[in-house]
């Protein structure tokens, strides 16, 4: 730049006054520095695309690399082809083991007259700072995937009210071939936060050994520069993928300098081309987005003769970890109480689950997704079952139960109505009435299973006949059929019009002699 350049101090004086509106004269005035300096570092921080508080936590280092140049000199023939390698040593640089002293000893062997190891490192180092110059941490391949959302949102249009309703819009980079992803959500809440998580995952083919969060609520509970607190439901996720979490540390913006500037990039790229056109809904909008992340995906590289997508298919693709065989199903959670029948209700569907007898009374958690339903006591897993919609109905497992209970769980309609029919018709077709009229099916199996044991102690014949009459009186119950038995009408030939049951006596019925 400049041949005797500034302070750091005066840089970051002249880009504060930049920021805040002021004029090349006024900031001339404030600073001492002359305007046609002025222009050149206003320039630089202009061309560089990154906001002033993002400057001001620069290390004075950073900053001079950033803004103090030497004047360029012309390079050599032999500087000339070290130069021109840089690309593709940039590129082997991010595979695993390879190292920059294994690439000057390949680089001699090759150019016996080239320069040593030290000028071979400096060079390099220069040549990064041009291509990248915020960017000095290396990346190898398959390592992390870093992810965040941008700032700025999209939006789409309400075809109810026609009013516009903004979006969210998810940001994810590969930190070795810079592979980009992006997408729009409807929130930054957990569901579609994981849900966009687990489609860059998908998009890459392939799962990284880490993904670097910003230090959003959806994916951290509670921040610390050493041991963060994962949110619970992004800690099940990455471990259904077999990856890690990693958050970037608070005010730490190296830590996310990646996928800040895949965001700032994004806005010129994406941002511009899709903001042309209307979008009535995400699948819509997802669409315009995907055209414009590929062809921004297969841009040449600043400084490089390929692209992102070339970088990844030839050094990150074959680095990632298979994806698992099925997707991740988001799961809730919820507490409940074991009730005394051995099973816990989840309240979502007001559904019932049946766990093993030991655990009845006990606190227990569940653990549900869209199909299937976990419950856990004191981390250990004690039933799974298929997740069933359906309100006040039950679901068991005929193992969780005691042995005393297990014939209760087997009472089904079809069960009576064949042990019925295996008697006789009639008794078949009075266990069906007494089916249908009973409010409750645990109320009509206790019926039917009274009914039908009578015939062990009268026999077939004496319950046939029983059931016969109590058909012709229309009376569908057990104390019907045990009272016709006691007072022993099935054994008469047929009941006649005056045959009837006497009422049962009981003190609550009031006399004749009450209403005189």
């Amino acid at each position: 730049m400049a041949n005797n350049p500034i302070g750091m101090i005066k840089i970051r004086q002249i880009l504060r006054l930049q920021s805040q509106g002021c004029s090349k004269l006024q900031i001339a005035a404030q600073t001492g520095i002359a305007r046609n300096t002025l222009k050149k570092y206003i320039r630089e921080f202009i061309s560089s695309g990154l906001t002033f508080e993002e400057i001001n936590e620069l290390s004075d280092k950073e900053l001079e690399d950033l803004f103090v140049k030497p004047e360029d000199t012309p390079l050599n023939e032999r500087l000339q082809t070290l130069f021109s390698l840089f690309p593709a040593i940039d590129k082997e640089l991010k595979k695993k083991g390879v190292t920059r002293q294994l690439l000057w000893e390949e680089y001699k062997r090759n150019h016996p007259d080239g320069v040593g190891k030290s000028q071979f490192k400096h060079y390099f180092a220069q040549w990064k700072a041009q291509v990248n110059p915020t960017m000095h941490m290396e990346h190898k391949a398959g390592d992390k995937l870093y992810i965040d959302f941008a700032g700025d949102k999209l939006s789409i249009i309400d075809q109810q009210t026609g009013e516009l309703k903004p979006v969210e819009v998810f940001v994810a980079i590969l930190g070795a071939s810079l592979l980009t992803y992006v997408e729009a959500v409807m929130t930054q809440q957990k569901e579609d936060f994981i849900f966009a998580c687990e489609n860059a995952l998908h998009y890459c083919n392939g799962v990284p050994a880490a993904i670097v969060p910003d230090n959003l609520k959806s994916a951290v509970t509670k921040s610390s520069k050493y041991e963060p607190t994962l949110n619970e439901t992004f800690a099940d996720f990455a471990d259904h993928y077999g990856t890690a979490i990693l958050p970037a540390r608070a005010y730490r913006p190296r830590d996310k300098a990646l996928v800040e500037n895949a965001v700032r990039i994004i806005y010129s790229r994406i941002y511009v081309k899709v903001k042309r056109s209307e979008y009535y809904s995400l699948k819509e909008l997802n669409a315009a987005i995907l055209a414009a992340l590929e062809e921004h995906n297969n841009v040449p590289l600043r400084g490089r003769n390929y692209s992102r997508r070339q970088q990844f298919n030839e050094v990150e693709r074959s680095a990632l970890m298979p994806l698992p065989a099925l997707r991740y199903e988001l799961k809730k959670h919820q507490y409940a109480t074991v009730a005394k029948n051995g099973h816990v209700g989840l309240s979502a569907d007001k559904h019932y689950y049946s766990v093993p007898y030991r655990f009845i009374g006990k606190k227990v958690k569940l653990l549900y997704s869209r199909h299937s339903v976990e419950i856990y006591y004191n981390y250990e897993r004690i039933a799974l079952h298929e997740r069933v919609k359906s309100p006040y109905q039950y679901t068991t497992e005929k193992d969780h139960m005691a042995s005393a209970h297990r014939f209760v769980s087997e009472w089904t309609p079809d069960r009576f109505i064949c042990w019925a029919a295996s008697i006789h018709e009639d008794v078949r077709l009075y266990v069906l009435k007494v089916l249908d009229r009973k409010q409750h099916p645990e109320q009509a199996y206790k019926s039917c299973l009274g009914i039908l044991g009578l015939a062990k102690k009268v026999g077939n014949e004496r319950l046939i006949k029983a059931c016969q009459r109590a058909l012709g009186y229309g009376a569908y119950n057990y104390k019907t059929i045990q009272k016709i038995l006691e007072t022993q009408l099935d054994l008469r030939d047929a009941p006649d019009e005056t045959d009837q049951l006497q009422m049962p006596f009981h003190d609550n019925i009031r006399g004749e002699n009450y209403y005189q």
